[in-house]
């Protein structure tokens, strides 16, 4: 994704940083340079942060997929034939034990345990896909553990039970908000993260938006996924020309009762999610491939590259 190129054709300025301080009141923005940027209307789309060492506990085995550069380096430097324990049961741990299980690079597949929590696999998808991908993790032979991990100074448990040895644990369980939203003054929620109404819209600073990982609709539920982030997309940008313009925002972002979700297992097929239907098979993981790489073309093209 060219952002520098999207945001020259945009006429925008690019700054590349870390936020590390948002004063609402002051409108101010401070990255973690130390930079300053004065802003009239301010649009938080950062997405949340890692949790994994104050979830489960400290271990030097211990990798975050957030951020992602950090994941991907350390994921690189693992040894031959490494043992892997992926956290989380939703549908970024259960990808990641099917990428890992995959991945070229190791003298041999890499073992790889699933530990989805007592919560279970996939929790939030129907009963199909669940069984579906049961059935696929237990072809691939990744074992499935459905009981709470923790960490101590012994290692790492499942449901009470060492479960050892592990060379890598991975944990992808959700991300908690920014120390900066919490300290911002602007509302949150009880978990910290920035408190919105259904127009994208602060509920304490009406010159601030917010979207995806980092904000939490107070009107109505929405889960914290890509999808959803993508899908507001547009009404956000719509309810942010309206207030430049000195309008109120009007539209809503209402989220789709069911989405199509599509479920890599990491070896070029896929799972497909779509209410209570569910398919597998090559095909699935070719309409993954097309859908994602359509959306990133579009934006190749208004950066004004190839795609």
């Amino acid at each position: 994704m060219d952002v520098a190129g999207l945001a020259l054709r945009a006429g925008a300025s690019l700054v590349e940083g870390r936020c590390a301080l948002i004063d609402p009141d002051a409108r101010r923005v401070e990255t973690d340079a130390g930079e300053r940027v004065k802003f009239d209307i301010a649009s938080l789309d950062t997405g949340g942060v890692g949790q994994a060492s104050d979830v489960l506990g400290k271990d030097p085995r211990l990798i975050d997929i957030r951020p992602i550069q950090g994941f991907v380096e350390r994921m690189d430097a693992l040894g031959p034939s490494p043992r892997i324990a992926v956290i989380g049961g939703g549908a970024g741990g259960v990808e990641l034990a099917f990428a890992l299980r995959n991945r070229a690079g190791f003298e041999k597949k890499p073992q790889v345990a699933l530990v989805a929590g007592t919560a279970g696999l996939l929790p939030e998808f129907s009963s199909s896909v669940r069984k579906t991908a049961l059935e696929e993790l237990s072809r691939q032979s990744i074992v499935l553990v459905q009981e709470d991990a923790r960490i101590d100074e012994n290692g790492l448990y499942a449901g009470g039970e060492p479960l050892e040895p592990v060379d890598t644990i991975v944990a992808a369980i959700g991300s908690a908000a920014p120390d900066w939203v919490k300290a911002s003054g602007l509302a949150v929620d009880e978990a910290g993260f920035a408190a919105i109404d259904q127009h994208q819209r602060s509920l304490s600073h009406p010159h601030i938006f917010a979207v995806g990982d980092v904000a939490a609709r107070q009107d109505r539920h929405v889960p914290h996924s890509g999808v959803h982030a993508v899908f507001a997309g547009p009404v956000l940008a719509a309810n942010l020309r309206a207030v430049m313009a000195g309008r109120q925002p009007r539209e809503t972002y209402v989220p789709r009762w069911n989405n199509i979700y599509l479920l890599s297992t990491g070896d070029g097929r896929a799972i497909a999610s779509y209410g209570r239907l569910s398919a597998k098979g090559r095909w699935v993981s070719r309409l993954k491939h097309f859908i994602d790489m359509r959306w990133l073309r579009k934006y190749a093209g208004l950066a004004g590259g190839s795609g």
